[in-house]
């Protein structure tokens, strides 16, 4: 699979792997790059993904981070994946970030279309964004 122009938007930026998109390595699932690295560190806070808005950037210890083309091409949510936040930026691509209780893991899923009304979480809006730290 060819790599997806939105991967170096919301991957390659701050990536520590291979500081080139040359790098891309499919991953098994969704369209992201499986060799991804969040490597930008902030002092108190930990890793950051730089091609995230804020909400959607921090990682914590762990992170699951998956891009695909479509709402239909995820896994879908339930009790073991639930979503907590969702965001449609100025793309039009819709940010999922949550929880996964079981194995006390965070995620943050990007669909590049508008897939709002499939996802039943709270809606962060540009200001609530504009106001984190």
């Amino acid at each position: 699979m060819e790599m997806n122009i939105e991967v170096v938007d919301y991957q390659c930026v701050g990536c520590v792997y291979d500081r080139s998109v040359d790098c891309f390595e499919q991953g098994d699932i969704g369209i992201g790059c499986k060799d991804h690295h969040a490597g930008t560190m902030m002092v108190g806070i930990g890793k950051l993904l730089l091609g995230m808005p804020k909400g959607f950037n921090r990682i914590g210890p762990y992170l699951d981070f998956a891009m695909f083309e479509s709402f239909e091409d995820g896994d879908g949510y339930d009790k073991f994946n639930i979503p907590t936040w969702k965001y449609l930026n100025s793309k039009g691509h819709t940010l999922v970030r949550g929880h996964r209780p079981r194995t006390n893991l965070t995620f943050v899923h990007v669909y590049l279309e508008n897939c709002m009304d499939k996802v039943n979480c709270y809606e962060v809006i540009l200001n609530d964004i504009n106001s984190m730290d």
